[in-house]
């Protein structure tokens, strides 16, 4: 059985709440990725920015990233899947919610992510292929 730890990327890196846009920004662009997980003061998933957020949400309103704060584009309680459960758990947790990126949680702590091509990379072709129709095309 292939479980969300074994289709995670491993070590995810948060930003906190109190950091800028520009920071998440400058940090995204660093690590070559599209999206941070954002933590409170107390290390614990509080939700996640892409770097879609911060045009849409952020430069396109005329909003300064130096100022805006990672907190202030968080938005519900973030879906996550414990780090145990199955890939069509995973699966079914991206595709019900149609998100790209999951947040991968071990004892309330963030201990990976899913992306896409975590996905690509350990599960079949025809099961990546269904999630690119639900979530990507709009199925």
């Amino acid at each position: 059985m292939t479980t969300a730890r074994d289709i995670m990327h491993v070590g995810a890196t948060c930003i906190q709440e109190s950091e800028t846009l520009a920071d998440a920004a400058r940090r995204m662009s660093e690590l070559g990725i599209g999206a941070l997980p954002v933590c409170g003061p107390d290390d614990r998933l509080h939700g996640i920015i892409t770097d879609r957020d911060i045009v849409v949400k952020c430069l396109a309103k005329g909003k300064d990233p130096k100022t805006m704060t990672a907190g202030m584009l968080e938005q519900g309680k973030p879906v996550t899947i414990d780090a145990g459960a199955d890939s069509d758990e995973v699966l079914q947790a991206m595709e019900q919610h149609r998100i790209r990126r999951l947040p991968v949680v071990e004892n309330h702590r963030l201990v990976g992510m899913i992306s896409e091509a975590d996905l690509a990379r350990r599960l079949p072709e025809e099961r990546v292929g269904h999630f690119v129709e639900v979530v990507c095309a709009g199925k």
